[in-house]
């Protein structure tokens, strides 16, 4: 049992990745569209790039969407709505009328004539409440025909005989202006202003269940193909009626394929792709990333970028597929390349294509444009912090999609007509998101503890707590630092490696001296020497200490591992050669290894630049009268020193490499050192 545990311990790290790629993919197949895919890439008003296709199987075709549309609109403006006539508000106005006239017609000029108004004001009334009052009719079009529902009968009419309220007045006018009784066309306004109310309502109940049910009547479908009978011959170009065609070919393959009996084989074929493409981008890792693959936060992090691309990439397909090209894919590569490298973000942008290409429509276009625009953004992103570079990246990126898309449009065209200028304003759009990396690089930063460039440059300001410290209770040190910087950032730049990076490590190398600073010459202002009074032990103990004690103080700042990797490694497993030396003359025969520093060696250029720098700047204190030839040989033996002990042996830093920092560190001290005219007194 113990053996088994301790084999668990020793391969935790390796079982950890296997199950997150496990997990990914398992994630990835259930974002999938839930359906089998077409094997042919087709778009209307484009030719046919395969060969004849023939129909498989007998199928219907579909009606277009358009189409379907149109057919569901002729139903709604045929559909005769139904309204509901309400008797009793029409006696209620009637019994009103009876009862208010005689108190309305007054005068002595209406008395002899009461009974002939009366009736006359019946009939107008009884006309009125024929099919009755409606309070508006501006949601129906004239001439439309509706049903008039009184109880259980239903009368077929017109919409014009139906009154509104609005229309009262010139009902009463039409009837007694030119007639007998014009004098009485304002009592009789006065009057139906009072007493008719709205009896007719639109049921809109009774309409909709009727208009449900003439749109339940529309065919899906008009007309099958016979299976065997040719459908497109390669080359021809795919008009409206034969993109009908193929997209009931499509939804028909699709339908059977993801059936009960195929599910589980189609869900089979999807992981074994997608856990192929995850196992290479893992092997990647494990063959030329070694130090992220051993972290095994860094690899989740890479794993998470992928998933979130294909989430937001299948979001968008389910919505509207045409709006494929407004993720931006592009802050993939940029965001990999910020926290590790460029080959590996363009390494991955590529695998998070290549499971993209399960979803998309157009798959050869979409792969070709974002695999170009991935290049792109790696070719020209070089140095992220700077706001100008991203802006221009965003542009170029955009400007290759645009390029990518009209190219295509020309292939499949043959002419500039006809471009579609929505899918432009796609690309802008793409382009204005991919300027939401910065801030999602901030983000990763405090959720997965990593650094960035970004950080990196917050971390060179010298008026930072650490680094104000160094300078107060170790200004010579702190100078030293300076110096290093400049030289070790001045190398970085000259072949190529993270000039950002060996800066900031340059900086914070030696903080550990701000334990114990008078205990190291370049901070002993008094002249007083305190190795004097130690044995050579204590002092070369001292000494070899600061880089534990810069490693604690780095540790409690909150500085990044990266940086601390500048601390731990910047002597390597170097020798305190002074007090060795000084041991023999004393004691004799003294053990190396107690005058030795820790390790570990430098793993990386930048880590071996900073080793080269900070023994190079921190010797060139003791050059008397300092020449070019003098300045030449010196850079070349300490150098050459550390190269016969080993010293980059873990480093991917080339003999090449190695010559030309030689040559960059003779230059610096050189003018740093050069000859200047002596001043009259």
């Amino acid at each position: 049992m113990s053996n088994l545990l301790n084999r668990f311990y020793k391969n935790q790290g390796s079982i950890y990745k296997v199950l997150l790629c496990i997990a990914s993919t398992i994630l990835i197949v259930y974002l999938f569209p839930k359906s089998g895919k077409f094997q042919f890439d087709f778009q209307q008003n484009k030719p046919w790039q395969y060969d004849n296709l023939y129909a498989p199987v007998d199928f219907a075709i579909l009606k277009s969407d358009d189409q379907l549309e149109k057919e569901r609109a002729e139903a709604r403006d045929n559909i005769i709505p139904y309204f509901n006539y309400d008797q009793d508000i029409a006696n209620e106005a009637k019994a009103a009328y009876e009862n208010q006239f005689a108190s309305v017609f007054t005068d002595s000029i209406f008395k002899n004539r009461q009974k002939e108004l009366k009736t006359f004001g019946r009939q107008i009334l009884d006309d009125i409440y024929k099919y009755g009052v409606i309070s508006d009719l501006t949601a129906f079009e004239d001439g439309r025909k509706i049903y008039l529902r009184r109880g259980n009968e239903i009368e077929e009419t017109s919409i014009e005989n139906l009154n509104t309220t609005d229309e009262i007045t010139t009902l009463i006018n039409r009837r007694l202006v030119n007639g007998p009784y014009v004098q009485a066309v304002n009592r009789f306004k006065e009057l139906f202003y009072d007493i008719v109310q709205a009896n007719v309502f639109y049921d809109e109940k009774l309409t909709t269940k009727e208009l449900n049910a003439e749109l339940s009547k529309i065919a899906p479908t008009k007309g099958v193909v016979n299976k065997g009978s040719r459908i497109v011959a390669k080359g021809e170009i795919v008009e409206q009626k034969t993109y009908q065609v193929l997209k009931s070919l499509q939804a028909e393959y699709e339908s059977q394929t993801w059936t009960a009996s195929k599910y589980n084989w189609v869900v089979f074929g999807y992981v074994l792709l997608v856990s192929v493409a995850l196992s290479m981008l893992l092997l990647f890792i494990r063959n030329y990333r070694e130090q992220v693959f051993e972290n095994n936060t860094k690899v989740t992090f890479i794993f998470f970028n992928i998933i979130l691309m294909v989430l937001f990439t299948t979001l968008i397909v389910k919505y509207d597929a045409n709006y494929v090209y407004v993720v931006p894919l592009c802050i993939l590569p940029l965001v990999i390349k910020a926290f590790f490298d460029a080959r590996l973000g363009l390494f991955t942008h590529v695998i998070a294509i290549l499971l993209l290409g399960f979803i998309v429509p157009n798959t050869s276009e979409y792969m070709f444009l974002q695999v170009i625009a991935g290049i792109v953004t790696i070719l020209t992103v070089s140095e992220l912090y700077k706001r100008a570079n991203l802006f221009i990246s965003v542009g170029q990126i955009t400007f290759i999609y645009i390029l990518g898309y009209f190219a295509f449009h020309i292939i499949h065209e043959g002419t500039i007509d006809n471009l579609e200028w929505e899918t432009f304003s796609t690309f802008i759009i793409t382009g204005l998101a991919t300027l939401f990396v910065q801030p999602l690089i901030y983000a990763y930063e405090k959720i997965f503890g990593l650094v960035s460039d970004l950080s990196l440059l917050e971390l060179t300001d010298t008026n930072s707590k650490l680094l104000k410290e160094l300078a107060n209770k170790a200004p010579g040190t702190f100078h030293h630092s300076l110096n290093v910087a400049n030289l070790a950032e001045a190398a970085a730049n000259e072949i190529g490696a993270n000039s950002m990076l060996v800066r900031v490590g340059a900086l914070y190398h030696d903080i550990g001296k701000m334990v114990n600073p008078t205990d190291f010459t370049e901070n002993q202002s008094t002249g007083i020497n305190t190795h004097e009074d130690l044995s050579p032990d204590e002092s070369a103990r001292i000494i070899i200490d600061h880089v534990l004690n810069g490693i604690e103080i780095a540790r409690k700042n909150n500085l990044p591992d990266r940086v601390i990797d500048f601390i731990r490694t910047h002597h390597g497993t170097s020798t305190v050669y002074y007090f060795y030396k000084k041991a023999q003359e004393q004691d004799g025969e003294v053990n190396i290894e107690d005058f030795k520093y820790p390790g570990p060696l430098p793993f990386s250029k930048e880590t071996a630049i900073l080793m080269m720098s900070d023994s190079v700047e921190a010797a060139s204190k003791s050059l008397k009268n300092p020449t070019s030839v003098l300045i030449d040989s010196f850079v070349e033996k300490i150098i050459n020193k550390q190269m016969d002990e080993n010293q980059f042996l873990n480093a991917n830093i080339t003999f090449k490499e190695i010559q030309t920092i030689k040559k960059v560190l003779k230059l610096k001290l050189n003018n740093i050192y050069h000859l200047r005219i002596e001043y009259p007194e």
